[in-house]
């Protein structure tokens, strides 16, 4: 039986070492290259056409989740599975969305990512039960309608000053509010966009077309 060819796409020198030494102490496993960011996994996918990628989700360049999206496309023959300190919903929906057919927690044990990857190269998709429900909920809220989810109009007004960048204090000024309700208007926008910030506010709102 030949090797799983893996490439290593992690930002984080000390991490992606690691798992290096991990895989390449596994029987039937062969580290294929490795690349410190987006950009670079995209590109050394394209040359090595690795059997499995294993996909951190924060990098350089280009993210993980348009990194695996690229990649996916690309060379379908090669799956790829996110390897992440994060589990925030929309990052676990994106990436399985995007083509991932796996999605673990770096502290996951040894034993059970070598598990993951012999599965995903046999054709299985799995992401760890605590990510799983995740999946759930972000697929739940993205299925609910628009009016679930309707912002009046004066946070619309507030949302499009937050993304312009303006403070609170400056959006105050510009609708003549005072700076508490600007506040709460801004807590009301997160709550109603299940956002964790202002910024991801932001983000969130562009990409349901209410900016």
């Amino acid at each position: 039986m030949s090797d799983i060819h893996i490439l290593l796409c992690e930002d984080q020198t000390l991490v992606r070492h690691g798992l290096r030494t991990i895989l390449e102490l596994e029987p039937g496993m062969a580290v294929a290259g490795e690349a410190a960011d987006g950009a670079e996994a995209v590109q050394r996918a394209l040359e090595l056409r690795p059997d499995i990628a294993l996909m951190d989700i924060q990098m350089p360049r280009r993210s993980g989740v348009e990194a695996t999206a690229l990649i996916t496309a690309a060379c379908p023959d090669t799956r790829v599975i996110v390897l992440t300190t994060f589990d925030y919903e929309e990052y676990v929906f994106d990436a399985v969305k995007a083509g991932a057919m796996g999605y673990l927690l770096k502290d996951v044990p040894a034993s059970q990512l070598i598990d993951t990857i012999r599965r995903v190269h046999a054709g299985e998709s799995f992401i760890q039960p605590r990510v799983a429900s995740k999946l759930l909920l972000e697929f739940g809220r993205r299925s609910r309608t628009p009016a679930e989810e309707e912002l009046t109009e004066r946070e619309r007004e507030v949302l499009s000053l937050l993304a312009a960048g303006a403070s609170n204090r400056e959006i105050g000024a510009r609708l003549y509010l005072a700076e508490g309700t600007v506040k709460n208007h801004v807590s009301n926008i997160l709550s109603k966009l299940h956002a964790a910030n202002r910024t991801h506010a932001v983000s969130l709102a562009r990409e349901q077309g209410l900016l």
